[in-house]
């Protein structure tokens, strides 16, 4: 399994989306600013996370989620949560 995950920095309070096989380390290697994009903004929150069956459709779902429409869908999808 591949898994698509955004990650809330605490310190700037933007969003981070990337992928993944293995979810559980690489949200360690972001807490613990082992990850060179994100060193800067630690401490993060895992706010979401899809899995996908294989690496191309987590890319692809990535990118999608990067877009104007992507990030318009994350907030609709977060809306209580991003509002309080």
């Amino acid at each position: 399994m591949y898994y698509v995950y955004i990650l809330l920095s605490k310190k700037d309070k933007n969003r981070y989306v990337g992928y993944t096989n293995n979810l559980k380390l690489r949200f360690e290697q972001h807490q613990k600013g082992k990850v060179e994009s994100t060193k800067n903004r630690c401490p993060f929150t895992l706010i979401y996370y899809e899995a996908c069956l294989n690496q191309q459709d987590a890319t692809h779902r990535e990118k999608y989620l990067k877009t104007y429409h992507g990030s318009m869908f994350l907030k609709n999808r977060l809306k209580s949560y991003l509002t309080g």
